[in-house]
């Protein structure tokens, strides 16, 4: 169903975004939110808020991304608490900061912002790492 989400959000571009969609982000999307809220969908740390602490910024981010698009979609601060949107905006970062898949990057940014430090990602690294296996 996600899936289908991003293809949307993506305009079907073609084959160039086929082999971006096709990448199963599942894993890394269910061990983030192992870590950051052991699955608590109301879960609040500071501005950060739902199941993978989203803060705020984040919420602007996609926005933004979506208005590029020309796309009228937007999130609100309520979808943090929902996982389901909050696992479309993570594929949305993705998809946009991220188009080669990285996993490692993925998993660092979402802790780290997109000009991450290895050193100060990497206990966050190693959790999310566990939680994948």
């Amino acid at each position: 169903m996600l899936m289908i989400c991003v293809t949307a959000m993506a305009g079907g571009r073609g084959m160039q975004n086929k082999k971006k969609l096709s990448f199963n982000w599942h894993p890394v999307m269910d061990a983030i939110i192992q870590v950051e809220s052991g699955g608590n969908p109301n879960a609040k740390s500071g501005n950060s808020v739902g199941a993978m602490q989203i803060t705020p910024v984040l919420v602007k981010e996609c926005n933004n991304i979506l208005s590029k698009r020309n796309s009228k979609k937007r999130y609100t601060l309520a979808d943090r608490y929902s996982v389901e949107k909050s696992k479309e905006m993570f594929l949305l970062i993705q998809q946009y900061f991220n188009p080669e898949n990285n996993v490692e990057k993925a998993i660092r940014s979402w802790n780290g912002g997109m000009r991450y430090s290895v050193k100060a990602t990497n206990k966050y690294y190693q959790k999310v790492l566990a939680c994948m296996k």
